[in-house]
């Protein structure tokens, strides 16, 4: 298995393969931000609007790969504020699902901090579904629950669900309050 970022060409090369990542993690439950079912076009479609965030630097994108299959990806988002340039959002950390409980979620989570660091980036954050598995890797990695919003984001089904906010602090920031 190689984790590789990606840039904006490479990204539409393995549109196909990261929108069967989305449709997997979409069918198998999670709340990535889309309702069940969701079509592989659809899922295309999403990523390959990612494509030019992607060659301005305002998005990064880490793919896991087992051969030719995209089994798992990774996103930084960074802020185009001039007061936030020391902040990034950690989003769409996907596993697919025959290969969940493996590791994979660890060390793409690692994957972004380290390239977070690398970028100096001081501050991380994300949101995620309350109670969902993605939770414990989370905490365990050192993240530090922020809050929860009731009813933030509907999950698969529909149906509404609280959110929890996460932040780590990475690299050499100091945290002020």
């Amino acid at each position: 298995m190689i984790v590789t970022r990606l840039d904006d060409t490479q990204l539409r090369t393995h549109v196909d393969e990261l929108a069967a990542l989305l449709v997997d993690t979409v069918d198998s439950g999670a709340s990535v931000g889309f309702l069940a079912p969701l079509d592989h076009a659809e899922a295309a479609a999403w990523w390959t609007g990612r494509a030019d965030a992607v060659a301005t630097g305002q998005l990064a994108v880490w793919a896991a790969h087992d051969g030719p299959r995209v089994i798992g990806t990774v996103s930084l988002a960074f802020t185009g504020q001039p007061n936030g340039g020391h902040r990034a959002e950690l989003v769409k950390l996907m596993v697919h699902r025959d290969v969940r409980g493996r590791g994979l979620g660890r060390r793409l989570l690692a994957t972004a901090e380290g390239a977070a660091v690398a970028a100096e980036i001081t501050l991380l954050h994300l949101d995620t579904e309350t109670d969902s598995p993605a939770e414990h890797l989370y905490r365990s990695a050192g993240w530090t629950r922020a809050g929860v919003i009731p009813d933030y984001a509907a999950d698969p089904a529909g149906t509404p669900r609280p959110t929890t906010l996460y932040y780590k602090h990475v690299g050499g920031g100091t945290p002020t309050g």
